[in-house]
């Protein structure tokens, strides 16, 4: 009899198990969301659950149904001959999964499922089963979708992840078909044929060690796990199990007689040496895999002259936080580099802009989830890239670059400056550097240029950082400056977390390096700053009016002044509160230096207070929903301009600044103040090659 199978797989696993599915002779393999449909005989869905490394579950499809509502599900599910699939006496399970479903709450849909089935076998039978939803003799799966639904026994019962050898877990286990899925897209099964070695340095309770040596030896993965979903069922062929489990047999011990690659578990813990022993010992592999233990600190040579490296290193979801998963990728990039050079690795990370910290340019990026967590596989060849050129291009660039800048910020006492700008046309970024971190802002490519060169250059810009500013790879972020529409540029881009403390001119700013597309402080509007102190200084006890005031770094340069009072306006809270901690770092008594959360033009129209100093300087478009309208530079500014003219007090200055690109200045503005365009002096040197960066203009009466 020939069944229809659907084989289930993590998320972006689909394209790999279909390949596998091939291997273990499926003629017609359909992928699908979430997993692929084949179809043949029983054998075939036993071979799969044997024998599959990457696929999730084995569901073998009894029926489509139409189902409009539960009744229809449950006179639909009662139809079916459940008495040739589950014993009255055994017991039974039921997953409903629904997607836009006519049945909207799974568990209401699995009860009415349930209950059609027990409700045929007590009448076909005059018994029922029982309902065990942890381990239970047959469970059935229902995928409903719109007013239909599909009915599937899961052969594989448990999720195929569980191998049977897994006796001690640490606390943010790695799912083995997620470590076999890694091996395969490493070509590892190609490199263990060659007796190639194979290391995990973050080996925790050894997964990826047993999946390797499992792969070698070509042991089946399901070949030590007693039990699978079909043991329960009525229709289980015991004969053909007992078959396709002597063959495995006989292929895992021809396998691991003839398996000649070393293995070597790793771990800075010693209690995940332990669990990974223990494991070990219950796969009877103990023998055959070297436990040590030893941090990434103390590798300094390779145990052979080529294999694969294969790890998993924390995402910070579970385990020490997103800081100190970024340590563990900068250590495993620098141990990477220092002992395994011309060994392949594959490395599980929770965040993609941690890739360039492994030191090397990937090779391949693939989606990995690792159960609910999202994560990404990175294939790299240790020490070798094909951008290798552009690598040592930009990293001698940077060099050239600081020291070129050295003297003005051994001079300004800035620790905050823009190091490169597209000054190589492969490598179209920009790179600023913060203390000891720098952020890496990749320009869009344009249509015509290749994704995957685009990302190759940008990977070997990433690898030259460290090198070129003298800092550890974990400190470098990466952001994607886009074309932004409405208040995108303003939106949170990440969770993250990398805030820090920056010095500039006398004063200190908060900085967050991740979380949006700006870090709080605009480093070519550093003259314009400069310029507020200037302006301020000349008025004793002046009065600054801060207009779209972002973080208020402006403000803490009036104040660091001698500025007597301010005022800081903005519709953002979240900006609001990074003003007040910058104000805070800047000693300011806050009764006297007020925060004011508005739209400006409604401010500008309400308040009666005039001011010695104001700063105009206005996103280029912005269409919140807390403003009235939206507001286009180019259009407003004039209007913007006479608001703030009519609060300047006697022989006051209105700053105005603005980054939109074709920005031109109204005439009627020059017509009636005085205007000084004061552009040019306010590029500071490390925008020498963005001289169009900003427009800035000093008004008055």
């Amino acid at each position: 009899m020939i069944h229809s199978y659907f084989v289930t797989s993590a998320r972006g696993v689909s394209e790999r198990l279909a390949v596998e599915l091939e291997e273990l002779g499926c003629r017609t393999v359909r992928v699908e969301p979430g997993g692929c449909r084949v179809r043949g005989p029983l054998e075939l869905g036993y071979r799969i659950c044997l024998w599959s490394r990457v696929a999730s579950r084995v569901l073998m499809h009894l029926a489509d149904l139409r189902v409009p509502d539960d009744k229809a599900l449950y006179d639909g599910v009662a139809a079916l001959p459940w008495e040739e699939h589950l014993d009255a006496a055994r017991t039974l399970a039921v997953d409903f999964v629904g997607q836009r479903s006519a049945i909207s709450h799974g568990q209401f849909g699995a009860q009415r499922t349930k209950d059609a089935i027990v409700d045929r076998l007590r009448e076909q039978t005059g018994a029922r089963p029982d309902v065990d939803l942890e381990e239970p003799d047959v469970r059935v799966n229902v995928f409903s979708r719109g007013s239909g639904c599909s009915v599937a026994i899961d052969l594989s019962g448990a999720g195929l992840h569980r191998r049977g050898w897994r006796t001690r877990a640490g606390a943010a286990p790695l799912r083995e078909t997620v470590a076999a899925t890694m091996l395969r897209d490493a070509g590892w099964a190609e490199m263990a044929a060659q007796g190639a070695a194979f290391v995990d340095p973050m080996a925790g309770s050894g997964t990826l060690v047993f999946e390797a040596l499992a792969i070698a030896a070509d042991v089946a993965p399901g070949l030590k796990r007693e039990r699978f979903g079909f043991h329960g069922w009525r229709g289980h062929d015991a004969a053909v199990w007992r078959g396709l489990l002597e063959d495995a047999q006989a292929r895992a011990d021809a396998g691991l007689a003839g398996c000649k690659s070393t293995f070597v578990a790793a771990d800075q813990d010693a209690s995940m040496i332990d669990a990974a022993r223990s494991n070990a010992e219950a796969a009877g592999w103990e023998d055959r895999i070297a436990f040590e233990v030893r941090s990434l600190d103390e590798w300094t040579k390779a145990p052979a002259e080529r294999g694969l490296v294969a790890t998993n290193p924390p995402y910070g979801h579970r385990l020490g936080g997103r800081a100190e998963a970024r340590r563990a990728a900068g250590a495993l990039g620098r141990c990477l580099g220092r002992a395994f050079t011309g060994w392949r690795a594959n490395v599980l990370l929770g965040d993609e802009r941690l890739v360039h910290v492994l030191g090397s340019v990937p090779d391949a990026v693939h989606p990995l989830d690792n159960g609910t967590i999202e994560a990404s596989a990175v294939v790299l060849e240790v020490g070798t890239t094909p951008q290798e050129d552009l690598r040592r291009a930009v990293a001698n660039r940077l060099e050239k670059n600081r020291r070129r800048l050295k003297s003005w910020l051994k001079k300004s006492g800035v620790s905050c400056y823009r190091v490169y700008d597209a000054d190589i046309p492969e490598a179209n970024v920009a790179i600023d550097r913060y203390e000891d971190w720098a952020v890496v802002q990749e320009y869009e490519a344009p249509a015509s240029i290749d994704p995957e060169v685009a990302q190759a250059r940008l990977q070997a810009v990433l690898q030259a950082v460290p090198k070129g500013l003298g800092i550890d790879a974990e400190h470098v972020v990466l952001k994607t400056r886009r074309r932004q529409r409405g208040k995108a540029q303003y939106e949170k881009q990440a969770d993250f977390g990398v805030r820090l403390q920056a010095r500039e001119g006398g004063h200190e700013f908060w900085v967050n390096l991740e979380d949006y597309l700006d870090t709080g402080l605009f480093l070519d509007h550093r003259p314009v700053r400069e310029l507020v102190a200037e302006l301020v200084a000349e008025r004793d006890g002046a009065s600054f009016l801060n207009l779209f005031a972002y973080t208020s770094s402006a403000t803490v340069y009036a104040i660091g002044a001698g500025a007597r009072r301010s005022t800081s306006v903005d519709l953002s809270n979240t900006y609001l509160d990074w003003s007040r901690d910058n104000l805070r770092l800047a000693g300011a008594n806050l009764s006297r230096h007020e925060l004011v959360r508005a739209d400006v033009r409604r401010f500008l129209a309400d308040t009666g207070e005039r001011y010695d100093v104001i700063l105009l300087d206005p996103p280029t478009f912005s269409s919140s929903k807390k403003m009235q309208g939206t507001l286009d530079i180019q259009r407003d500014h004039a209007d913007l301009i006479h608001a703030c003219m009519a609060r300047l007090a006697p022989e006051g200055e209105l700053v105005f600044s603005t980054n939109a690109r074709k920005f031109r200045l109204a005439p009627a503005i020059t017509q009636r103040y005085q205007v000084t365009d004061v552009s040019r002096d306010t590029i500071p040197p490390d925008y020498a090659r963005r001289q169009s960066i900003h427009q800035c203009y000093r008004l008055t009466p």
